[in-house]
């Protein structure tokens, strides 16, 4: 922003804030000082606004603002008749005239349904504790700025109500947003452009809820004067001259601004998450260790008449093996798709997913084993003492299960409260687009303040890695489950070329969920491999080109030979490799549109873009690859698990290796050319034996 023109005066606008969403501090510093020069009454608390300035752009982002920051207002049906567009200023900015006309627009339409909307956040006690923590945690290292002095006369010569850039009276009672847009129109020009041109929202102001109490008496920090001879409104202002050595000492103070401060990638992530547990802090769903450290009184478990009598033992049906002998992994045992629990299950589920966005692992994995470990139970669960004789689950489990059989409506009141929390929902909205994790979603809510997938798309989107740019551009298309039928479609499609690039003795699996028996899939996960090793060897690069030349790929995001690179050997037991988990094969993950009717290519294709990841696995191999890509999240972990705790082994999909020496393991008889397997799943058999365990049949291996 260019240097202030002295002829700019805004000592006569109302009490000013600014928005800091979407505003690096360095420019939010810059602006908060051409509004102190300019002689604006900046105040540090929007709820002495009545001016907001921002960047945004939309009546709902705007109210989102408002009641993030406690202001207590109602909307206003419509705008002022004289909320129209200054030809001047057409004149001078015919690009913002285009843009407050489709304002005026919106904000009517967006009037219409205000009334149901108001309460959705109002007195919200996540949203304000959201505010506050954003504020601690990105806006520390701004100047305390003082307010701008006013002569210490109370009169000030005003301009005439006509030739003011705003009506005086439209502020009383009422705060308005503006679009920042208007403050460097103004500088640019030199003179106050009128602010109803870049009206964003405007809501008549509530009373305080404190309002009763006596009022306290005028001090240094402000008073307030007349609008003008007749005005309606007040304007407060800084008082020139500092009443006590106190007053003068802290004058001072402000007018040096701090020195700013830059912070480490590991500073800001724990910034931001210090920033979650302030705003889900004792909140029904929130980790013991986010609560306040008070003391409560420890609830028992309700235990009836004929349960006392009894006995635990009479009232519980005959027990799984796996639970009389108190086997812990989920690899153990068959976990089949449905359970007589799956009601229960599906809020436990939203617990953890609470968990994971709120970033506590533990919960997360601890969670992930309980609800394994009841999928996994036969019988439809009557009792607490069930839940705690079953390895995985505790009192915490049994504790929500008493909640859930006793409530009316068999709901747990965190699945209440996550379902209604309006930070989680946006949180999830977040993490849901391809390519953003729990951290990355946190990150866009607290370090970046975006609200909706618009604000990424206007404050972010050059900020964004290629895949997460695909991922919000088709996010609702991402968002429909592929039928059956559409996964075995796309993996015929992949299959030929890939047989068209090497030969007919190409393998193709299909795996995820699919394999598991799955009705729908999120997207389509597919195994390929060659009995000749040296065939596979580079094999997913020939294959995304061969798709490619036939237009059935529309975006390649990624394309590893990870794999390729290390001569397709199993990863090393000790790896350089930065970020090496359970997967290092050769893939690639593509954007999939099918194809549409030769005959109407002018047509725009119809059939909606899909997500296909394409592995490539050794046949040496291929077992271990299959055997992790088909099973659930947890059961892929308990095998990597059990692999370490009881075999000494480290598992994951391009092999087994020990982990005393780093040997490579064979657990599919790769070594003999007789003992080879015919295909993968005969391979995937072998590695269940060689890890010591029953073979699990894919739709057994469904741990939620």
């Amino acid at each position: 922003m260019s240097s202030i023109p002295s002829k700019l005066d805004l000592s006569t606008f109302p009490t000013t804030y600014v928005l800091q969403a979407h505003v690096p501090v360095s420019e939010l510093h810059d602006i908060e000082q051409h509004l102190i020069k300019s002689g604006a009454p900046l105040t540090y608390d929007i709820c002495k606004a009545r001016l907001v300035l921002g960047y945004i752009s939309k009546p709902r982002r705007a109210k989102f603002e408002l009641q993030a920051g406690n202001v207590r207002f109602k909307p206003i049906d419509a705008l002022d008749p004289s909320d129209t567009v200054s030809p001047d200023l057409e004149h001078k900015s015919p690009g913002i005239a285009r843009i407050k006309r489709r304002k005026l627009q919106d904000t009517q339409t967006e009037s219409t349904t205000d009334e149901s909307t108001a309460s959705e956040h109002e007195g919200s006690s996540t949203i304000s504790s959201e505010t506050e923590t954003e504020v601690e945690v990105e806006a520390e290292t701004l100047s305390q700025l003082s307010i701008p002095q006013a002569p210490t006369s109370q009169t000030i010569d005003f301009l005439p109500p006509a030739e003011l850039p705003y009506y005086p009276n439209g502020f009383a009672n009422r705060v308005k947003v503006v679009n920042l847009q208007w403050l460097r129109d103004s500088v640019h020009l030199g003179d106050p452009q009128d602010i109803h041109d870049y009206l964003v929202y405007e809501a008549e102001l509530l009373p305080s809820q404190s309002s009763s109490q006596t009022p306290k008496p005028p001090t240094a920090e402000s008073v307030s004067v007349e609008v003008g001879p007749g005005a309606e409104g007040k304007i407060p202002v800084r008082s020139s001259t500092p009443r006590g050595i106190m007053d003068r000492a802290n004058a001072e103070a402000e007018s040096k601004p701090e020195p700013r401060t830059y912070f480490s990638r590991a500073s800001k992530r724990d910034r931001i998450s210090t920033a979650a547990q302030h705003d889900f802090s004792n909140r029904s769903f929130a980790s013991a260790t986010s609560q306040n450290p008070r003391p409560q009184r420890t609830s028992l478990l309700h235990q009836t008449t004929s349960e006392h009598e009894e006995g635990v033992s009479g009232t519980l049906p005959p027990m799984p093996d796996w639970v009389s002998q108190k086997k812990v992994y989920s690899c153990e045992r068959a976990t089949p798709s449905n359970s007589p629990n799956d009601v229960f299950i599906a809020q436990l589920k939203e617990i953890r997913t609470a968990r994971l966005l709120t970033d506590d692992r533990i919960g997360v994995r601890a969670y992930s084993t309980s609800i394994a470990s009841l999928a996994a139970y036969p019988y439809q669960i009557q009792s607490t003492s069930e839940i705690l004789a079953l390895p995985g689950c505790d009192q915490k489990i049994a504790h929500l299960f008493y909640e859930w059989q006793t409530s009316p409506d068999h709901c747990i009141q965190a699945a209440k409260d996550i379902a209604d929390d309006p930070v989680l929902k946006v949180l999830r909205l977040f993490y849901e687009i391809w390519g953003v994790g729990a951290t990355t979603a946190r990150e866009f809510y607290y370090a970046r303040r975006w609200r909706d997938l618009d604000d990424i798309v206007e404050f972010g989107w050059n900020s964004l890695s290629r895949v997460q740019q695909i991922g919000v551009k088709y996010y609702n298309e991402f968002s429909l489950k592929l039928p059956r039928a559409e996964v075995e479609a796309i993996a015929d499609v992949v299959k030929h070329h890939a047989q068209k690039v090497v030969d007919e003795r190409i393998q193709c699996v299909k795996v995820g969920g699919y394999r598991r028996g799955k009705a729908e899939s999120g997207d389509v996960d597919l195994i390929l491999s060659h009995p000749e090793q040296s065939a596979t060897a580079g094999l997913v690069d020939k294959i995304v080109r061969s798709l490619e030349q036939e237009g059935w790929i529309t975006h390649t995001l990624t394309l590893n030979l990870t794999n390729t690179k290390r001569g397709q050997e199993t990863l090393p037991y000790v790896t350089n490799t930065k970020g090496a988990g359970f997967d290092t094969l050769d893939k690639a993950l593509v954007v999939w549109q099918a194809q549409s009717n030769p005959n109407e290519r002018e047509v725009k294709n119809p059939n909606p873009h899909r997500r296909v990841d394409i592995i490539i696995s050794p046949w040496r191999t291929v077992g271990c690859a299959v055997a992790g890509w088909t099973s659930d999240t947890t059961f892929q972990r308990d095998l990597r698990r059990y692999a370490k705790e009881v075999k000494g082994w480290k598992f994951d999909s391009s092999g087994v290796r020990e982990r005393g020496s780093g040997k490579w393991i064979d657990l599919e008889g790769w070594a003999d050319p007789r003992t080879r397997c015919k295909d993968p799943f005969e391979a995937e058999k072998r590695v269940f034996e060689g890890l010591g365990l029953q073979y699990r049949e894919p739709w057994d291996r469904c741990t939620g």
